[in-house]
């Protein structure tokens, strides 16, 4: 079997004072493709994603990229943080400089570039987050929406192959949570591989390509999103309830496969109707 660009083997982590968090622990991420960590609140999502990019280091277990064990040496973890980009849940934990231009090109800079390459490099990342108008702004002004895509654009700067997002929509509004995705998606199109938690099935199932079902410090079950989310007992064990769509694709004898239209919310009103047409 063909190596993951990132592999977790029998991860554990154990908290000062005892709390286990991680309990022998696999996920295989593969090049390309959007996977989705979804649990409920507290099963320890935010705790894996902490050490996908060393922020945290295991009690037990290995971590490999691109098919070699990483290590924790500090030259190490420079190597592997500009492979794997971490953006974490509050952007304020990520922010820290006077503008949105210097905050975004701290990250190239301490990589060794020049002014004249971080500055291309910044303006690419706000490009593509669509908040170039944005760049003079000094960051405590900003909303929460900006807030997050800067902090992703901060990351995106640095070029890593993986990006991790944890929680990525919380705290967005729908429209805010539209034009995320929208520049995610686009990201992703560009040959970025995306790894995001969340606790949102329905984000889960239109949006990832492959799903982690997640639960008490463990991965229950792995594979493309429609055939996982369509496991109840799974879904069951983890507290999580099936999407609506995949309900009433369901319910309409529609099989939904990867790739399936009837995983859009458009395309299945457009089924809904053209079915509702067909009984006048």
């Amino acid at each position: 079997m063909k190596e993951p660009l990132l592999a977790v083997h029998g991860l554990e982590y154990v908290y000062p004072g005892g709390v286990t968090a991680l309990r022998g622990l696999d996920l295989r991420i593969e090049r390309g493709r959007k996977l989705a960590i979804l649990g409920a609140n507290g099963s320890g999502k935010t705790t894996l994603l902490l050490h996908l990019n060393g922020l945290c280091k295991p009690t037990q277990g290995e971590i490999r990229l691109e098919g070699q064990p990483v290590g924790y040496s500090h030259r190490a973890l420079n190597d592997w943080r500009r492979q794997v980009g971490l953006i974490l849940q509050e952007p304020d934990d990520q922010l820290f400089a006077a503008t949105v231009r210097q905050d975004v090109s701290f990250g190239p800079l301490n990589l060794g570039l020049s002014n004249a390459e971080a500055g291309e490099r910044v303006g690419e990342a706000l490009d593509a987050l669509h908040i170039a108008h944005l760049a003079d702004r000094a960051t405590h002004t900003l909303s929460f929406g900006q807030k997050k895509r800067v902090a992703i654009a901060g990351v995106l700067a640095m070029r890593p192959e993986i990006l991790v997002l944890d929680e990525p929509t919380a705290g967005l509004d729908s429209h805010g949570v539209t034009h995320l995705l929208g520049a995610l998606q686009q990201l992703h199109e560009s040959g970025a591989t995306l790894v995001f938690s969340t606790h949102d099935v329905e984000l889960a199932y239109t949006w990832a390509d492959h799903v982690a079902v997640f639960h008490d410090g463990v991965v229950l079950r792995q594979g493309e999103t429609a055939t996982v989310l369509s496991d109840r007992d799974v879904l069951r064990q983890a507290r999580l309830r099936p999407p609506l769509l995949l309900e009433v694709a369901e319910a309409l004898g529609v099989k939904v496969s990867a790739g399936s239209l009837s995983r859009s919310r458009e395309a299945l009103l457009a089924l809904l109707r053209e079915r509702l047409a067909g009984q006048d």
